[in-house]
């Protein structure tokens, strides 16, 4: 074999041969079967362009996708030794010799460009640092780096630990998504259990950054809804549900809260912990006002005890 994956299932180790394009993921149909529910069923895909060079892509996949530490977001040659890993499953392509396969006529080009968006259900968690501009102008460049990347870290860990994905960090800011297909009501409250983790993390910034002055504090908005995954080269989620999200974390500041969920996702909650918190919501892009509920993240903790969680 030229070129192949090499992967253990069930202790036992497996090789399977690189072909024009070798596809893995969840779905019983793929080449490789990732048993793995942090894998998405389309995961990815490995292509052979030219004259035996192999293109890690992937495919719009919840949780991303890694080659040797690094998310992959474009499309990625691979070199012999490389080290993937998808979910929880680490396999590892090694290429001998660069030899001609059988090929089919698609490019590049064109195999990203049949690959079309998926239209899917997600809750989505956007969590956002209050007074960013001021905590920068207050802290050298250096330290706050340091700050801000021990926050993503963190962040990161905590979302996969409750079943979801970073979609990005922008700035000072996160937005993190669960597939919620399946299970809509079980993503709400796995959102809701990421923000508190998420809470008592960034309030603990001041114990090991003694530069900070005070404790750190976030506002956090959550919705769910459908959205187009696999978007543009960092494979985001778009649609109207994302930026509903999104208008709720910065409704935050303006309401004083800390949590606004949509009716969509506080739906879902018991009502004696929504009764007297709902409200309407007018928001830029929308005609007609949304509801909405509030909390504070000691009731959230409240809503997650009350439920055993």
């Amino acid at each position: 074999m030229a070129a192949y994956i090499r992967f253990k299932h069930q202790g036992e180790v497996k090789e399977v041969p690189c072909k024009s394009v070798l596809t893995m993921g969840r779905d019983r149909n793929s080449d490789i079967v990732l048993p793995d529910l942090h894998a998405s069923r389309n995961h990815a895909m490995i292509r052979c362009l030219g004259r035996g060079d192999f293109y890690f892509i992937d495919g719009g996949s919840s949780n991303g996708s890694f080659v040797n530490g690094q998310r992959v977001a474009t499309p990625r040659l691979l070199r012999d030794g490389d080290k993937i890993r998808m979910g929880r499953v680490e396999l590892k392509f090694h290429q001998t010799t660069k030899e001609a396969v059988s090929l089919d006529t698609l490019s590049l080009q064109d195999t990203l460009i049949s690959d079309n968006p998926e239209i899917r259900q997600i809750t989505i968690l956007v969590a956002d640092i209050r007074d960013f501009t001021s905590l920068s102008e207050t802290l050298h460049i250096r330290i706050l780096t340091k700050i801000m990347n021990n926050w993503f870290h963190q962040v990161n860990d905590i979302v996969f630990s409750h079943g979801g994905a970073v979609d990005k960090f922008i700035g000072d800011c996160v937005f993190a998504r669960w597939e919620s297909d399946v299970d809509q009501k079980k993503t709400v409250f796995e959102a809701l259990a990421a923000a508190v983790d998420i809470n008592h993390v960034t309030q603990a910034l001041i114990s090991s950054f003694p530069e900070l002055t005070k404790p750190i504090k976030i506002g956090v908005g959550i919705n769910t809804g459908a959205a187009s995954m696999g978007i543009g080269h960092d494979n985001t989620a778009l649609g109207d549900a994302v930026n509903i999200a999104f208008r709720l974390e910065s409704a935050t500041k303006l309401l004083g809260t800390d949590v606004v969920l949509s009716e969509a996702a506080y739906q879902y909650l018991p009502e004696k912990f929504v009764a007297d918190r709902r409200q309407h919501l007018r928001v830029k892009g929308k005609r007609d006002p949304i509801r909405i509920s509030m909390l504070e993240f000691s009731e959230v903790e409240e809503v997650l005890k009350d439920l055993g969680n």
